[in-house]
């Protein structure tokens, strides 16, 4: 057989194998882009605030986290949320970061901050701390319905995505745990294989129900 016959085998060989590999390969990720489980409904929404552009949680899509007294041990958990998932996402519209903290810890709010903004100089508006008493910490932490306690000072290194209906996602079949209810922020594995392709699947459950609106608006 002519070198010139065999090449043109091959390129009629792979316009006909590509574009099935293509499909198998989009068919068998389809789980990837199924909606994100909810766990609960009915989060609370975040403790009345005097600042008049305090963030809400409803028609936000939300990590929100729960530091409370405890913000001189938060300093890793911070920096690897920041370096793996908001630098990533921030600059999603509908994206932010809600951490409730202790109204009597504000000044170690200020230290976090200045670590968070080092080395390149993050830009901090979407992340979010809320100075609260510590019943509403506790309260607005109780309306998760997740299995687990705050620890001391009403702390828990665990963040969680809620979403714009204030809903509680996360996995509800997942290979180590079961229900995955939150993240442990201080787990750069937890983080790196499992948060982030959440919070991916949830940005893009909202993105393409947007795609899908403005389509059957055109009609």
């Amino acid at each position: 057989m002519k070198k010139k016959d065999l090449y043109k085998k091959l390129v009629l060989g792979l316009l006909f194998v590509f574009p099935l590999l293509v499909y198998l390969f989009f068919a068998s990720g389809k789980n990837n882009f199924a909606k994100l489980p909810i766990l609960s409904e009915g989060v609370a929404e975040l403790p009345v605030s005097k600042h008049p552009n305090a963030p809400k949680l409803q028609d936000q899509i939300s990590v929100i986290g729960y530091w409370g007294g405890s913000l001189e041990n938060k300093k890793a958990e911070a920096l690897n949320l920041n370096e793996k998932i908001y630098k990533r996402f921030y600059q999603f519209n509908d994206f932010q970061f809600v951490i409730l903290v202790d109204e009597n810890r504000l000044s170690e709010v200020e230290t976090l901050k200045n670590a968070l903004k080092e080395g390149v100089g993050t830009d901090l508006s979407r992340w979010n701390f809320i100075p609260t008493k510590a019943q509403e910490i506790k309260a607005h932490f109780a309306s998760l319905k997740v299995p687990f306690n705050l620890g001391k000072e009403n702390s828990t290194p665990y963040v969680f995505i809620v979403d714009k209906n204030r809903n509680l996602r996360g996995r509800n079949d997942d290979e180590e745990v079961g229900t995955l209810f939150g993240f442990d922020a201080r787990s750069v594995a937890q983080i790196n294989k499992k948060m982030i392709d959440d919070v991916k699947v949830i940005l893009a459950e909202y993105r393409l129900a947007l795609k899908i609106y403005n389509t059957d608006r055109k009609k």
